[in-house]
């Protein structure tokens, strides 16, 4: 795992220099502390950080092929390297070094720019073809691994972070507004905006070329996920399919040349990843689990549980209110933000295992796959009730809705049910409609108009929408939710550690399984991850497998109520906030009353509030 940075300039004569490589790649130190490397052709330069993983000795970048005209960098793994290798050594090319870079520039110089489709992996690519002038920019198909980018009509630059780009920017780039109104819709940016303007993430699954001459740019997308349900097999087909295709991948992504450990949470995904491990392996595996003192939040004792089972060497901490402290160095790792309060146990999880190993497994992606998340179950539920209630009542809902305080038990699901069913996965939400309305200034939304996020996360649907609400929303959540939060959080923050934190879920060959399976196995008598339980039950305990699902989850509520109560207040209720510079104060504090008054459970907006407030002072100090 690495971090990747580059400049390009469509002026000949404007030679790109080490320092400006070196003051991005300096930046990201953490995301390869091990080594550094450079290449530069004229106008065109490559940045790398290295964190050593496999072929530790010969394997730095950049690389090049035998006569130096493609040169590479890449953050990230590609799992069926050795096959290639094998293949391309058929082929005539000669190798220096055992890395899984190297396979790039050679499969390029058989296949181009289609060389993409042949990797099983993660990874963030560049690819500078010196004859003929082209850099080519790629990302992996789910987006585990980021790549951004600054492109105008005479230079682009790109990088693994944010923050590489803001180090070499002629000036500080403007607020995206846009993005502003994702975050407190969703708590993420959707898409491929940034918070901030100018600067755009690749989307996953696509790879752009750059005529270094002309400065045009081609985008193409070489992978789509599709729902393809395969209803000739029974239960038990799919049963043995899933153990088999599991097995496989984890198999791939246990290569490494420096110590491999799991996170541990007790959960079914991260359970199952361990289980698989633990019998490909001939020694025990080193595992890792973060608990609280508040037994509501707390896993260790089904983490420890499976453990035991397996034999593995387990790893234990505690986190506490205090933890909290760690804000700043979130919003350094971020760049921008991020309202998934997870993040604080990801980050410390990671750096509790880093003391140990240098890659962890983790369990990510079952709940996308699987229908595992508890809204797949209320979308159905919801597409049931309306069959039975007419359109017209859906007014009458909305109007309800509106009537309600904040506070009164059933609000939520009046809201839901003025929503058309079709569309239910684009309104959960941080902040509902109604309530953007009341949290910010109105000059702010007016600058708005029309954008609004709901309206984008619909389209989003529709492009990857299918017949089954279920299926269309899992799609839904895999090319938005699992992207632009899940795996920005688990990248961000195990590489703020030198961790590489690998996905065997989201390995797209059994990713591509997972949708030849029919919802309605998935999803069965209410239980989510319903086939993929049954296809566990030989290896896991069912206690594991059939225990309420918890999720990875901090509890903010006593928190906020409690030690961290004095700190949210100071911060959020300064008169002097800059936050007040375009949200309601008047709101900022009713939400914060009503939740120390337990009227309602506002600790999800507070907390996206917080670390805006915190990122925002940190960051840009002037109003948006």
């Amino acid at each position: 795992m690495c971090g990747i940075a580059g400049i390009a300039y469509l002026n000949k004569d404007r030679k790109v220099t080490r320092h400006e490589l070196k003051s991005m790649t300096d930046t990201i130190v953490h995301r390869g502390p091990d080594d550094e490397g450079f290449f530069i052709d004229n106008n065109v330069g490559l940045g790398f950080r290295r964190l050593s993983i496999i072929d530790i000795q010969t394997g730095t970048q950049p690389m090049s092929n035998e006569n130096e005209t493609v040169w590479v960098i890449m953050n990230g793994e590609i799992y069926n390297f050795l096959d290639l290798r094998k293949e391309l050594i058929n082929k005539g090319h000669s190798f220096k070094s055992h890395s899984d870079t190297e396979v790039l520039v050679h499969l390029y110089e058989e296949l181009g720019s289609s060389f993409v489709t042949r990797l099983r992996g993660m990874f963030a690519i560049a690819l500078y073809d010196k004859t003929n002038k082209k850099l080519l920019l790629a990302r992996d198909r789910i987006g585990i691994k980021p790549l951004f980018y600054a492109l105008n009509g005479s230079s682009i630059i790109f990088s693994s972070e944010l923050k590489e780009i803001l180090k070499v920017l002629d000036k500080k780039p403007e607020i995206n507004q846009q993005a502003v109104m994702d975050y407190f819709t969703y708590g993420y940016t959707l898409g491929e905006k940034t918070i901030f303007g100018g600067i755009k993430k690749l989307p996953h699954a696509n790879y752009l070329e750059l005529d270094i001459n002309t400065f045009k740019i081609h985008f193409n997308k070489y992978w789509a996920l599709a729902a393809e349900p395969d209803y000739s097999k029974s239960e038990s087909d799919w049963i043995e399919i899933i153990n088999e295709k599991l097995s496989e991948t984890v198999k791939m992504h246990m290569i490494s040349d420096v110590p491999l450990g799991a996170f541990l949470s007790g959960g079914v995904d991260s359970s199952s990843v361990v289980a698989k491990m633990a019998k490909l392996s001939a020694k025990p595996i080193e595992t890792f689990s973060i608990g609280f003192k508040e037994n509501k939040f707390n896993e260790l004792d089904f983490a420890m549980k499976v453990s035991r089972v397996y034999q593995t060497n387990h790893h234990e901490m505690i986190l506490e209110p205090a933890s909290v402290d760690i804000i700043d160095a979130l919003i350094n790792m971020y760049d921008e933000p991020v309202a998934d309060d997870s993040s604080l146990p990801t980050y410390f999880v990671s750096k509790f295992t880093r003391e140990c190993v240098t890659v962890a497994l983790s369990g990510d992606g079952g709940d996308e796959l699987f229908a595992g998340y508890g809204q797949y179950e209320k979308i159905k539920h919801l597409t049931d009730f309306h069959r039975y209630i007419p359109n017209a009542m859906m007014p009458v809902f909305r109007i309800a809705n509106q009537f309600l305080p904040n506070y009164m038990f059933g609000k939520g699901y009046l809201y839901y049910l003025s929503k058309n069913p079709s569309q239910l996965g684009a309104y959960f939400t941080i902040f509902k409609d109604y309530e953007i309305q009341s949290l910010f200034e109105k000059e702010f939304l007016a600058r708005l108009k029309p954008y609004s996020p709901v309206e984008s996360k619909m389209d989003i649907f529709n492009s990857y929408g299918s017949n089954d609400l279920v299926t269309g929303n899992e799609l839904l959540d895999i090319n938005s939710y699992l992207v632009e939060d899940i795996l920005t959080k688990v990248d961000r923050a195990s590489m703020a550690n030198s961790l590489e934190v690998r996905v065997p879920i989201l390995d797209h060959e059994f990713v591509e399984l997972a949708f030849k399976i029919p919802a309605a196995i998935k999803l069965k008598n209410s239980e989510g991850k319903y086939i993929f339980k049954k296809a566990l039950e030989s290896i896991l305990p069912k206690d594991i497998l059939y225990r309420e699902k918890h999720g990875f989850s901090v509890p903010l509520t006593k928190w906020f109520n409690g030690e961290l109560n004095t700190y949210i207040k100071d911060e959020l209720l300064n008169n002097n906030g800059i936050l007040y510079e375009y949200l309601k104060p008047d709101y900022i504090t009713k939400i914060i009353e009503d939740h120390s008054r337990a009227k309602r459970d506002f600790s999800k907006q507070i907390w996206t509030l917080l670390f805006f407030h915190l990122w925002y002072k940190k960051w840009c100090n002037s109003a948006l």
